[in-house]
């Protein structure tokens, strides 16, 4: 009875507690949502563990509602706080609570308490942002511990020298100037219209802490070579290493260990995989893996993994022409330009299940790849890709000069001209960017500028992202200024297929084309000044014309593309030249059709 009586008060508290969270938060604003906005536990968003290529068993995750308040910058930190906001939805978004603007003259305050479990006494804790947009500063316990530039990369900071007995109290100050600033800020305007979108500023993704011992494993790199049966595999640890600290990797399927191989910690190890089962689109098949870091013969850290064995390259076919290539067969690439923006969280998905949603159905649809469009999406939005099965290319989120200037710079062969600043963070953020979706096998090509928005250097930024990773293809320019360089010349054509340039040396690609529109009313997300590359009024309508598209593409495959991303997933705020409406309600194309004529497109390299 006594131990009846203490659940049902655990529950009555629990259930209080709930109905506190939901009284101090509701989405803001009046625009349109997602079917998933209503599953949102603002106790509890986004729960799921947010580095799945690299886990551990223990880690506690720090979203929910936290204390904020927007001052102007240089100010000293709030001593009155404005309300609260749900983390890691952008102060922008509906989603936050609070859809408030912020701009380069304010900065944006954030502060919550947390406690440490007893059980990760001994341990160092580190403290995980997924993404902060764009410079965060961060302060525990009264004492500053750290700084971070650039909206699209994690970071994060051990902070088990300033924690107190009791709980912790965390303070986060972000700055974020949007397109008057020197930074990679992908669609981000502070006057949103046409295919420029709103501001996200402050933390928009998971933040979380975990225990870790002093000595632990930072980062995994991989590298397939189906060649020769081998995967190299390369864990990165904390710089207070030994000769007495040792990694072992393990490589296993169903519990049965394929490969395994140890060496010193940073050294690069190489498994022997026999009987190799290939990852494609098409059976995206991913192994096990086990990393162990040990010294002087104790294992001081563990974390699980997975892997892929794949090959993405290019080669020449019987008629001279440059193909792409995956797992040394003649592939046709073929996708939608995929923005990752939502009507409700903006950047932010609103759960995992949303998140995975857009995969899920471009798959459903027949694609085989994703290019995702100057910007950056969580650590499992790779992991779903992964899983899944999809190719991705993945842009560089572009900055540099306004974007009304870039759009007069298209296809003139002049570079633009970045201050230093802008320089070193572009630098700073792609490779932050690259490091950490090396592991992701999904991800096949990267693609340092679109079209002419700030692009620069360009044969030099193509080798250096070359250089940095060789594993990849790299699209120089998608749509842009032309130069010999990195492995494919993309063309952009709207509103049909066309190849107005031809590189014989490299694969010639379709970077973007169709954006086909049709406004559907109660799904958009402003009643005027609606747009597509051109309209149609029903589905029917809208797949005619994309089918038409179609089949001038195949034509222009035998003539020598190899490649094609169709613009685009959802429509996204103005634009209405989505294969799905952008709160994710309607497919407005004949999905059925749809899939027969992309896998028909899919396959027609195919031997």
């Amino acid at each position: 009875m006594i131990v009846m009586k203490k659940i049902c008060l655990l529950a009555i508290v629990l259930i209080a507690s709930c109905m506190a969270a939901f009284a101090q938060w509701q989405p803001a604003g009046d625009k349109i949502k997602t079917p998933w906005a209503t599953e949102i536990d603002p106790a509890n968003p986004l729960p799921e563990y947010p580095r799945p290529i690299m886990e551990r068993e223990r880690w506690a995750n720090l979203n929910g509602l936290w204390d904020y308040a927007i001052r102007p910058a240089g100010e000293a930190e709030p001593t009155n706080w404005d309300g609260k906001i749900l983390v890691p939805f952008a102060v922008e978004s509906s989603l936050s609570g609070v859809q408030k603007p912020l701009g380069g003259d304010n900065e944006l305050w954030y502060s919550r308490t947390f406690d440490v479990p007893s059980a990760w006494r001994g341990n160092s804790v580190m403290l995980h942002f997924g993404a902060v947009d764009w410079k965060a500063d961060v302060w525990l316990n009264g004492i500053r511990i750290g700084s971070h530039t650039g909206g699209y990369a994690p970071f994060c900071f051990d902070i088990t020298p300033y924690m107190t007995t009791g709980s912790q109290s965390l303070t986060v100050r972000v700055w974020d100037p949007t397109n008057d600033g020197e930074q990679p800020r992908g669609k981000q305007v502070e006057r949103p219209e046409g295919i420029w979108y709103t501001p996200v500023s402050g933390i928009w993704q998971t933040v979380w802490i975990e225990p870790v011992a002093t000595k632990h494993i930072t980062s995994l790199k991989t590298v397939a070579d189906i060649d020769n049966a081998r995967l190299t595999v390369e864990a990165q640890s904390t710089a207070t290493v030994s000769p007495a600290d040792i990694v072992e990797v393990t490589l296993s399927t169903e519990g049965r260990r394929i490969a395994s191989a140890r060496g010193a910690a940073g050294q690069p190890l190489d498994l022997h995989v026999a009987e190799m089962k290939l990852w494609s689109p098409e059976s995206p098949f991913l192994y096990d893996m086990e990393v162990i870091l040990s010294s002087g013969g104790k294992v001081v850290d563990r974390v699980t993994s997975y892997a892929a064995m794949r090959k993405v390259s290019t080669k020449k076919d019987e008629n001279g022409i440059v193909r792409l290539q995956l797992n040394n067969r003649d592939y046709f690439q073929f996708g939608p330009l995929d923005q990752g923006w939502w009507p409700d969280g903006l950047y932010t998905a609103p759960t995992d299940e949303a998140l995975a949603y857009d995969i899920v159905k471009t798959k459903e649809l027949g694609y085989n790849m994703i290019r995702k469009h100057v910007k950056v999406e969580p650590a499992r939005w790779y992991t779903h890709c992964d899983r899944l099965g999809v190719l991705v290319w993945q842009d560089m989120p572009s900055g540099g000069p306004s974007p009304q200037w870039q759009m007069r710079k298209h296809f003139d062969g002049s570079e633009a001209q970045r201050s230093p600043e802008s320089e070193a963070n572009y630098r700073k953020e792609w490779r932050e960017i690259m490091d950490f979706l090396q592991p992701n096998p999904s991800i096949v090509v990267w693609v340092p500028f679109n079209e002419a928005w700030g692009q620069f250097k360009s044969s030099e930024m193509a080798a250096w992202t070359k250089a940095h990773d060789p594993s990849r293809l790299v699209n120089p320019a998608s749509g842009g200024n032309h130069y010999y360089a990195g492995d494919m010349l993309d063309l952009h054509n709207y509103p049909g297929p066309a190849m107005f340039l031809y590189d014989a040396g490299r694969a010639n690609v379709l970077g973007e084309y169709g954006g086909i529109g049709l406004p559907l009313e109660g799904h958009l997300w402003q009643t005027d000044r609606n747009w597509g590359y051109i309209q149609f009024k029903d589905s029917k309508e809208v797949t005619d014309e994309y089918e038409k598209y179609a089949n001038e593409l195949q034509r222009l495959i035998r003539a020598g593309f190899t490649a094609a991303v169709y613009t685009q997933t959802t429509d996204v705020e103005g634009e209405v030249n989505g294969l799905m409406t952008y709160d994710r309600k309607v497919v407005k194309v004949e999905a059925e059709r749809i899939r027969r004529i992309n896998q028909a497109i899919c396959n027609s390299l195919s031997d």
